[in-house]
């Protein structure tokens, strides 16, 4: 990726994705990111310049090459750490696709989330360079797969170092210990209650209608459903909005309809959120799409 003499402003382009994966390729000249969160893992690579986020209270960086992995619903920002732009590539991963290849452990926590040297498989990698490919039902599946065992892999390490430490530097929460629980999770309860909200995120349920699809207290819904998937189930259906209004205004729908269409209290609520979630206001994001 070269940025030598582009204009200052934000590009986006997006390579064909698969159900649970979306890939993208992206560069700053003379703009950031606000802090935002996503529901998804967001898996990238630096490939220009100098990339500096903020993450869990400090300030990272990642130089050509190297690699970051941010948790679903951990809030970042993101800039360039010098003058001359940043360039990346990114997977946005749903974490129900990792839970399918973890069967039902809660999700790895990754809380150092730059990765150097030759930490990440090479197909995965691959996966991710050739943007423009097809990802059809097999390679979606070894994407999950791939992802899980790094996420496990760093996810325990650190767990490992944390716990090492503890007893000289104090307790710190890494891996699944931050969620409080290890043995597995009620995974079809808790998918009956995603499936709900994701089949219809413009309808608001009320909670007794959750308890009653899961078969679970409320309290139990809440906890598990972090522990499986991220984020909670509000935060869920708000990013199911999001992405339905995503689809309206590449199809060139207004923002004012889109939010109304997408059950949001009106244009100024939605972009709100909007900005939460991307770190761009939906009239930037737009902008930076061919």
């Amino acid at each position: 990726m070269r940025l030598e003499g582009m204009p200052a402003g934000h590009r986006l382009r997006y390579g064909p994705a698969a159900e649970g994966i979306e890939r993208l390729e992206a560069s700053l000249v003379g703009v950031a990111f606000s802090p935002h969160r996503h529901d998804t893992y967001a898996i990238g690579v630096t490939l220009a310049g100098v990339q500096t986020f903020r993450y869990r209270g400090e300030s990272r960086h990642c130089l050509p090459g190297e690699w970051h992995v941010l948790h679903p619903d951990e809030v970042h920002d993101g800039a360039a750490g010098t003058g001359d732009g940043f360039g990346y590539r990114i997977f946005y991963i749903d974490p129900a696709l990792v839970q399918e290849a973890l069967g039902g452990a809660p999700l790895p926590f990754v809380a150092d989330p730059v990765i150097r040297g030759r930490g990440v498989p090479a197909s995965l990698a691959a996966r991710l360079a050739g943007l423009d490919e097809p990802l059809d039902g097999f390679a979606r599946v070894e994407v999950g797969v791939l992802v899980a065992g790094m996420l496990a892999r760093y996810g325990s390490a650190q767990h490992g170092s944390a716990q090492h430490g503890s007893a000289q530097h104090g307790s710190a929460r890494y891996g699944s210990a931050r969620y409080g629980r290890r043995g597995p999770l009620p995974m079809a309860a808790l998918a009956r209650v995603r499936e709900l909200i994701a089949s219809d995120p413009v309808v608001r349920r009320p909670v007794e209608e959750f308890e009653r699809v899961a078969g679970l207290d409320r309290w139990t819904i809440a906890r598990q459903f972090r522990a499986a998937y991220g984020t909670s189930p509000t935060r869920f259906r708000t990013m199911r909005q999001l992405d339905l209004v995503r689809r309206l205004l590449l199809a060139g729908t207004p923002a004012r309809e889109a939010a109304v269409a997408a059950g949001f209290a009106d244009q100024a609520h939605m972009t709100r959120m909007f900005k939460r979630a991307y770190g761009r206001t939906p009239a930037a994001w737009r902008a930076a799409l061919p």
